[in-house]
């Protein structure tokens, strides 16, 4: 017997879609939920000639699913929804895209989406007594730590539209138009979650470590030693890591120039090794998740790295040419059935899951 609605949805809820995915009923309910607002949905009836069910705006959703709207109704009534706003969206890109250069510096300022309020209670609600104090504080410290919260927020934002915009312009991906957990577009009616990343430190430091060698950053500390460079003792140490990378690379010794050479060597060949076979760092991501986001959903790994210098590969996420160019090779060549079976391990738990990785690097 095909799915009913009651069963879709609890797997749903139990976030089994690719159990939802095998199923054509189950398939139909993802697809569906991507239109789950009620505006979209009214849409979707009116598109398929259905008088609009007398119920709720909460109930509408199961309705259309039970009203036996087929697939590719669903499907043309999202795509028609996408390149409306997609337009809108389309005649202001290339000014928007020319902001986003003038954005010369990533910096949260210390402050972060998940801790903003706590930071500021902590080090200025309760930490300083003295009004005067705590004046010139919010002036010279807060205002500026918050001008940096802005600006990468304000960056993040809407380069993941461009990202998401030049994934759904491709023929073979159907956007996701409402917000739909785990799912930003299904690439031949596969699911997948878009994940923005760069190369990571942590999975860096195991493979320098697997291939006997010492950490960047204990390498980097001996040479500032060696040379008599500063190196600060309140910085983070991935703060730190390119702060001596910096002083390092600008020093005239023979053996400091070296250094850095082996370093981007190491780290060149490794992005060249991923770009063969991505399942470790796919398997990494997944493992080395936040205990607050952990998930095991089908994830999509757009990987940036800007190997002209490794610390800037956050500005590649505005440079929209270099990404559309192998985003659209991966989507061409990637077949009937994209992603691979990938096996991690999660606090004692297998987990299973499809997913994939595409490198973009500037050379």
């Amino acid at each position: 017997m095909p799915l009913s609605f009651a069963q879709a949805d609890a797997l749903f809820r139990q976030d089994k879609l690719n159990e939802l995915v095998a199923d054509a009923e189950g398939l139909r309910f993802l697809k569906l939920r991507s239109l789950n607002r009620t505006e979209y949905l009214e849409r979707l009836f009116q598109s398929a000639c259905i008088a609009r069910p007398d119920v709720g705006a909460r109930q509408l959703f199961e309705a259309a699913f039970n009203a036996g709207i087929n697939a590719p109704a669903i499907e043309a009534c999202a795509r028609d929804i996408y390149r409306d706003e997609r337009e809108q969206r389309r005649a202001n890109e290339a000014e928007l895209i020319n902001q986003l250069y003038r954005v010369q510096e990533f910096n949260w300022g210390g402050l972060h989406q998940n801790s903003l309020e706590k930071t500021i209670v902590d080090n200025y609600v309760k930490k300083i007594t003295d009004y005067e104090t705590l004046c010139r504080c919010v002036e010279n410290e807060l205002l500026t730590s918050l001008r940096g919260y802005v600006v990468c927020s304000w960056y993040n934002h809407w380069t993941s539209i461009i990202i998401e915009d030049i994934f759904k312009d491709h023929a073979n991906v159907l956007p996701a138009v409402g917000l739909v957990k785990k799912i930003d577009f299904f690439v031949r009616d596969t699911p997948f979650d878009l994940k923005v990343t760069y190369l990571p430190e942590g999975y860096l430091k195991e493979k320098r470590q697997a291939a006997k060698l010492r950490p960047e950053l204990t390498l980097l500390k001996r040479a500032a030693r060696t040379y008599g460079l500063p190196i600060s003792s309140d910085l983070a140490d991935a703060v730190l890591l390119q702060d001596l990378w910096a002083k390092v690379s600008d020093h005239p010794a023979a053996e400091c120039k070296q250094l850095i050479v082996e370093l981007v060597h190491f780290r060149n060949t490794l992005v060249t090794e991923i770009e063969a076979d991505s399942s470790g760092l796919i398997r990494w991501l997944y493992e080395n998740q936040g205990d607050r986001r952990f998930d095991a959903s089908n994830r999509l790994f757009l990987v940036l790295v800007d190997q002209r210098n490794y610390f800037d590969s956050w500005k590649l996420k505005r440079a929209k040419p270099l990404m559309e160019a192998r985003i659209r090779n991966y989507l061409d060549g990637c077949g009937n059935n994209p992603g691979r079976r990938i096996e991690f391990d999660w606090e004692g738990d297998r987990y299973s899951t499809l997913s994939d990785a595409i490198i973009v690097r500037h050379q």
